[in-house]
């Protein structure tokens, strides 16, 4: 008999939305579809006008941006489904992870805020939805991120060999699986992903992201530039640590390249390139440093550049996780469809060694059909 979850995932980097089909009535989840919606240029520009202007946010737009997301998800699931040919009375819940608008766990009445109407999504197909699983863990007193590593831990985890998986999406982050089941698992944010390489390359060339990491290789490296990014505390904090494009966005970078001489503008992209790569593989280097193999996943997969400097600086062998059966532009997607299934089943889903909760919890919440 099927067990059929939607996973839903619009993340950091903004460019739309994955939207996976799983059947998990087996011992190994069963892809049966995935489907990917772009989004328009006015809702990425919605969005990072509501990201980038956190003291004067409307709550007019945030609203209208709340149900337009909800709409769009719905959207999309339809569009999966029938692409998939599979109907809505099939699948058991939809999980939605919902876009963040803006992530504060540290800050003096913690909270994060992701957005996309489930009444919506809910109501337009159906299908009982998922959503909202971080603010639950960050009421436990954790950081409400990563909430991928049990997932990772359940899907990559193995007796033979350390493994560390690596998300790249707008920020990146970690989880380190040790073969030892006993050991717990531990998993942060490293700092920046793609989003501050797409901010850039959006200011100069107009293009939404480096395609292959084709612009950044077409710069050097400068040491100096480097070295005043990597002084940000955030990179030398002890985890659990959690982050967000609010904190590594456009000002952060303004601030920092006002302090040191004008460079070439491919070279500030190269040179953000390796600040990903360099604070990644030190984050293993200090806290995985028996590490056997690395896996990658999310956008960031596909920059030849990031993925090369990244094999400059590890020693263990990196691979994308399609090698493990689940392509890497879909592990977030699944990693909700996974979250949406243990919640229906009452179970927790997060990992305290992990995000700095309390306890384990049952993150998110439902929205019946």
């Amino acid at each position: 008999m099927k067990d059929y979850y939607i996973g839903i995932m619009s993340g950091t980097s903004v460019d739309g939305i994955d939207a996976g089909l799983y059947d998990f009535s087996g011992q190994n989840i069963q892809v049966i579809d995935f489907y990917y919606q772009p989004f328009t240029q006015k809702i990425k520009q919605n969005i990072h006008h509501l990201c980038r202007n956190p003291q004067s946010i409307s709550l007019l737009d945030y609203g209208q941006l709340d149900t337009q997301l909800g709409k769009l998800y719905a959207e999309a699931c339809l569009n999966l489904l029938q692409q998939a040919k599979v109907n809505a009375q099939d699948i058991k819940a939809i999980g939605n992870h919902g876009q963040t608008l803006y992530h504060s766990p540290t800050a003096q009445q913690p909270f994060t805020i992701q957005i996309g109407d489930a009444n919506i999504i809910s109501q337009i197909t159906g299908i009982t939805t998922i959503t909202d699983f971080r603010r639950r863990d960050i009421a436990a007193g954790g950081q409400g991120a990563p909430l991928v590593p049990a997932f990772h831990q359940a899907m990559f985890q193995s007796d033979r060999e350390n493994r560390v998986i690596i998300n790249i999406g707008g920020v990146a982050n970690l989880s380190i699986l040790p073969k030892d089941a006993q050991k717990d698992i531990l998993g942060f944010d490293t700092g920046p992903g793609n989003t501050l390489m797409d901010y850039w390359i959006s200011t100069h060339k107009n293009c939404t992201y480096d395609k292959n990491g084709e612009w950044a290789a077409t710069g050097n490296i400068q040491p100096e530039l480097l070295k005043q990014l990597k002084e940000e505390p955030y990179f030398s904090n002890p985890p659990p640590k959690s982050t967000g494009t609010e904190f590594f966005s456009a000002n952060w970078l303004t601030k920092k390249l006002a302090t040191l001489p004008a460079y070439p503008a491919e070279d500030i992209q190269r040179t953000l390139c390796q600040l990903t790569a360099e604070t990644i593989a030190e984050a293993i280097q200090k806290f995985a440093p028996e590490t056997d193999q690395v896996f990658l996943c999310g956008g960031g997969t596909h920059n030849h550049t990031l993925f090369k400097a990244l094999e400059q600086l590890l020693s263990p062998p990196i691979a994308s996780t399609e090698t493990q059966g689940i392509h890497p532009d879909q592990v977030e997607a699944m990693a909700f469809a996974w979250l949406a299934k243990r919640t229906l089943q009452g179970l927790t889903g997060n990992l305290p060694a992990t995000t700095g909760a309390k306890q384990a919890v049952i993150l998110g919440g439902i929205y019946q059909a």
